[in-house]
Order: C-alpha cells, then sequence, then structure tokens
C-alpha cells in the first residue's frame, strides 16, 4: 500500500480532504467565541478576619465563617445575614481536589447558618471556595483553612 504510485485520482483526492480541512480550519478560527466560564460571572469574596461585606445592588450580604481560624477536621458555621431566600452551597479544594462537600442551611431568626466540616491535607493550610447560590446570585466565597 505505501509504494503505490500517486495516480492523479490519488492526488486529486488528497487535495480535496485538505481543502475541506483547511475551510473548517478557518471557519471555526472566524466563528470562534471567547465565552466567559459560569464562576467568572459570581461576585468573588476572601473571608478574612472571619468576615466579608460587600454591597451589590444597594443591598448589603455579609458572610461571615467560624471558628477563626478555620481548622480542619472540625466543625466550621458559615453566617449568611440579610438573606429572604434559602441559599445553597458546596465547598471544594482550591490548592488540590478533596471532594465536593455540601452546606447544610438552617434559619436562625433574620440569618442563614450553615453547618460544613472539611477534611484535612498533608499541607499545613489550605485553600477552599464555597460556591454560593441564593436568589440567582452566585458568590464564590474563599477562605484558608489549617491543619
Amino acid at each position: 500500500m505505501a509504494a503505490e504510485k500517486l495516480t492523479k485520482a490519488r492526488l486529486i483526492q488528497i487535495l480535496f480532504l485538505m481543502t475541506v480541512l483547511i475551510a473548517a480550519f478557518v471557519w471555526r478560527t472566524i466563528t470562534y467565541n471567547d465565552s466567559k466560564p459560569a464562576d467568572e460571572n459570581a461576585i468573588q469574596c476572601q473571608i478574612k478576619a472571619g468576615t466579608c461585606v460587600f454591597e451589590e445592588k444597594q443591598q448589603e450580604l455579609e458572610i461571615t465563617l467560624s471558628p477563626t481560624p478555620a481548622i480542619a477536621e472540625s466543625p466550621l458555621i458559615v453566617q449568611i445575614g440579610n438573606v429572604n431566600v434559602k441559599p445553597t452551597a458546596t465547598v471544594e479544594g482550591i490548592n488540590m481536589f478533596m471532594g465536593t462537600i455540601p452546606v447544610v442551611f438552617e434559619q436562625k431568626g433574620d440569618v442563614w447558618l450553615g453547618h460544613f466540616s472539611v477534611p484535612a491535607c498533608v499541607h499545613p493550610q489550605m485553600d477552599w471556595a464555597m460556591n454560593l447560590e441564593q436568589g440567582g446570585k452566585k458568590v464564590i466565597v474563599k477562605f484558608t483553612v489549617i491543619k
């Protein structure tokens, strides 16, 4: 097979396939749409000293993590104030993937308390991200947990 002569029909077939591939490449390059991932539309919040406060559309949202500093394999509580709709959240590791941890929320007065725990890592500290969704708003809350 490899030693076959290059006939006129074979040359036309090769040129036709190359034309199709080049056309597909050019078409894909021209019509490329650089869309943003869903996380880029979310509000980013870094918890330092236990609290993260930000305003959106004249509504202040306060997120508090306790205890401070956060310690691995111990119960952690996230408190979300000024919220009328029950939030949903999951926690995932930033430095390395250690699974997706659900956050269980309960309402106490005018705040929501979310309970969760993160596993210990081999590193002395690890960064985590809580993907919080409430009433159509997405917030990514980042925090650090020590061993």
